[in-house]
């Protein structure tokens, strides 16, 4: 009876919607919509409908009439301004609903897709993306611009009382959700911190605050801004934080430099800017706003239950154990917790199952090139015969490549450091695209004549050389010594 009720209450507020957007648009076109089709939710509690028709547009339903006016304020204002937003072209009485220009069914997030999961990225998306991050200043600063900001939703600007809004979201919403244990007072101080380090950087700008790829629409090659109705005045950094962080966008780190290079230059038309000065603040924002937005995916992921968002806190998790890997020592705590938290198990397991696992072996060519466990073919093989050999001196016979007399004989010829360094080239560019890509296997194989000595001293070079220079779980197995041994992975 409750299900049958609470559908039936359901079923009442969708036609109330739908038939006020009707309403709303016979009244601004004079005809009558062909069809009325809701499209997919986003984060936020609006509703959308594509309301087809002469013209076609879509209509909008929101339950905060205040952050309905303020998207319909900034929209206005952003178009007198020339920025590209959609045109709001009729709202209700009460701005309960509002119609808006339909710029189509590309998010900038979909326009990339094939990026995002390969993480190798194509001119055509770069080019999207180098034209959005260019858009951003015009923005910030064309977009201030004689802006009434006492029209923003729910502050004016950011400030202390709205960073400590969202450090506290991060810490009830997710921190406490994983269940770990931390002293309160001690993390508020460091809140307190990074409040004051935050604020050091305020202007006079619009801050955007979800700048992201979510929130870009492409219209005949071209970016077009959504969903900035909870934007503010605020500090530029935020919002180069927002989009070249973003969890699930799966950003290199070749193309975010390449981004925020190309930002920094856009950014000179409107102000000089010290780039050591601008980096230095950037990642106070960057961990500022990863904490932020793992507060918004245990609440909108772990309590609403929307599977998008649990699925980005793996992504979020990641780049928050990067950011650490420099330290800031403004929050000693604050770090502590955050380390801590990278390590529970929930999110180390994640991190196994994508992490890359080198296998690397020495054979005798004369037993045959050892096959690839992990299915996926390729890798490379690695001939070290035209390398001078020392089997073929007696008193090296009873040695292998990991004994002094062979390590001694091989690197006072030289011969084999020359090789090396050719094999470190190849090996690491592979390994370094393999890591930014999330694949998880490469095989690796030297060959000589019995597989004792030259193969064997190259198989274990590179893989310590692999294991210190990229942290990465390596598989060493000398086949024809029957030696195996692992270089665990280092957080």
């Amino acid at each position: 009876m409750r299900q049958n009720s609470y559908l039936s209450c359901l079923n009442k507020l969708n036609n109330m919607i739908t038939e006020a957007l009707k309403n709303l648009y016979i009244q601004q076109t004079g005809n009558t919509p062909e069809s009325i089709e809701e499209l997919p939710s986003s984060g936020s509690n609006r509703r959308y409908f594509r309301l087809t028709g002469l013209p076609t547009l879509i209509g909008v339903s929101g339950t905060s009439l205040e952050e309905n006016r303020a998207f319909i304020y900034m929209d206005a204002h952003f178009r007198e301004k020339g920025l590209p937003v959609p045109q709001v072209v009729a709202q209700s009485e009460d701005s309960a609903f509002y119609l808006q220009e339909d710029l189509g069914n590309t998010l900038l997030f979909d326009a990339i897709e094939k990026g995002r999961k390969s993480s190798v990225f194509d001119e055509e998306e770069k080019l999207l993306l180098r034209k959005t991050i260019q858009l951003l200043p015009s923005i910030q600063f064309a977009g201030a611009d004689g802006m009434d900001f006492s029209y923003c939703y729910p502050q004016a600007e950011f400030n202390s009382r709205s960073i400590l809004w969202d450090l506290n979201y991060f810490k009830y919403c997710f921190l406490k959700a994983t269940g770990m244990e931390f002293q309160e007072d001690r993390l508020e101080d460091d809140f307190q911190k990074m409040s004051d380090v935050l604020l050091r950087s305020s202007s006079a700008t619009f801050m955007y605050r979800d700048f992201q790829s979510r929130n870009v629409m492409i219209k005949d090659g071209e970016p077009w801004l959504i969903d900035f109705q909870g934007g503010r005045k605020g500090p530029v950094y935020y919002d180069v934080a927002s989009f070249l962080w973003q969890a699930k966008a799966n950003y290199p780190e070749s193309l975010r430099k390449e981004l925020l290079q190309t930002y920094i230059d856009s950014l000179r038309k409107y102000q000089p800017v010290d780039e050591a000065y601008f980096y230095a603040q950037l990642r106070h924002f960057v961990l500022f706003r990863t904490m932020q937005v793992l507060g918004a995916y245990g609440f909108r992921g772990y309590f609403e239950k929307k599977p998008h968002f649990i699925q980005s806190v793996p992504f979020a998790i990641e780049n928050l154990r990067q950011l650490l890997e420099e330290p800031y020592p403004e929050y000693p705590y604050l770090c502590q917790v955050l380390r801590e938290l990278t390590e529970l198990k929930q999110f180390t397991d994640d991190l196994q199952k994508r992490r890359l696992t080198v296998k690397i072996t020495s054979f005798a060519y004369k037993k045959g090139i050892p096959d690839d466990p992990s299915g996926n073919g390729g890798g490379f093989v690695f001939d070290c015969r035209a390398v001078n050999n020392p089997g073929k001196y007696e008193r090296y016979k009873p040695f292998t490549g990991l004994d002094e007399p062979v390590i001694r004989f091989l690197e006072d010829d030289g011969e084999i450091i020359t090789f090396l360094e050719h094999v470190y080239a190849l090996v690491d560019a592979s390994v370094k695209r393999y890591m930014e890509r999330g694949f998880t296997n490469l095989t690796i194989c030297f060959g000589c004549t019995g597989g004792q000595h030259r193969s064997v001293y190259c198989a274990q070079h590179l893989a310590e050389h692999l294991n210190k220079q990229y942290g990465v779980r390596v598989n060493l197995m000398h086949r024809e010594q029957n030696i195996e041994q692992t270089f665990k992975a280092k957080s």
